[in-house]
């Protein structure tokens, strides 16, 4: 899925939304990044996803899928930070699709992920990507390191351990991706969905050949994913070194709609952003060294 003509049209462009000012397209570039699988128990990880037009894809064992990516967004039209994304995968539509089929046919079954966990590094992230996209965005103490033979990111707050992901650096990156992928997230009690679209060269590991490790702390914003049965070993892995990326300027949103009158939905709304500021200084980093505790 390559970037749509219009987003190339009004490049040098300039926005301004919510005081956030933006050059077009909102874009990355040279920005390295880490992206992990691993199966989870399809049923509780439906559990998680809001309404009834959201479904998990259903791997060929009949598993779901847990989606980590940590993107350290070194060049942004709002200046560095990291982003933490821990999602689902899955589907909209009327009904569940059939196994594997989501992972050919994407834009069919408006495959993508639903996003549970997004911290960021700096306050405008929040602003922006929670206020105009309607992602879960908030601060966060996060990392993102690369050594001679592996990849991490690490999420802390509130002095607490939340997340934390390990992948085998690979030896080469010479697999082409170029691809676009649909967000989902819950926001004003609507279903929101944005599209984010990649070109970078990978080194990508499958099976047998991935691997990685996965610790899950005891923060509340994180600590009910222990529930999910997530499986120990990755179903892949993937490193980019330089990725680019361009967030498109149209999203999508639904009403979220109930069989009864709905009482006591509270999910965040624009008073959780309308008095961010755009500083974009970085909580410290994390500090926390004994996880091992909180191995998958």
């Amino acid at each position: 899925m390559g970037i749509p003509k219009r987003i190339k049209n009004y490049s040098g462009r300039y926005a301004l939304v919510d005081g956030v000012p933006f050059t077009m397209p909102v874009a990355t570039k040279n920005s390295p990044a880490l992206m992990a699988a691993f199966l989870c128990d399809y049923d509780k990880a439906n559990q998680l996803l809001p309404g009834n037009e959201l479904h998990a894809v259903k791997y060929i064992n009949g598993k779901a899928i847990f989606m980590v990516t940590v993107i350290n967004y070194l060049h942004t039209n709002i200046g560095k930070y990291i982003e933490y994304s821990i999602a689902i995968a899955c589907t909209r539509g009327p009904k569940p699709a059939p196994r594997m089929l989501p992972a050919v046919f994407m834009k069919h079954y408006h495959t993508g992920q639903y996003i549970l966990e997004l911290p960021v590094s700096t306050e405008v992230s929040v602003k922006g990507g929670k206020g105009i996209w309607g992602m879960p965005k908030h601060q966060a103490n996060l990392d993102f390191k690369i050594t001679d033979n592996q990849v991490s990111a690490q999420y802390e707050l509130d002095g607490k351990f939340a997340f934390r992901i390990e992948i085998d650096k690979p030896n080469s990156c010479n697999f082409p991706l170029n691809v676009g992928t649909v967000n989902y997230s819950h926001f004003r009690n609507m279903l929101m969905a944005s599209n984010i679209y990649f070109d970078a060269k990978a080194g990508i590991k499958i099976g047998k050949k991935a691997k990685g490790s996965l610790y899950i702390g005891d923060h509340p914003r994180t600590a009910y994913m222990r529930d999910l049965e997530i499986e120990s070993n990755p179903l892949f892995t993937a490193f980019m070194p330089n990725a680019n990326g361009v967030l498109d300027d149209h999203f999508e949103c639904w009403f979220m709609t109930y069989d009864n009158k709905p009482q006591n939905v509270t999910p965040e709304d624009f008073s959780s952003v309308i008095d961010l500021k755009l500083n974009e200084d970085w909580l410290p980093s994390p500090t926390i060294t004994d996880y091992e505790k909180f191995k998958i």
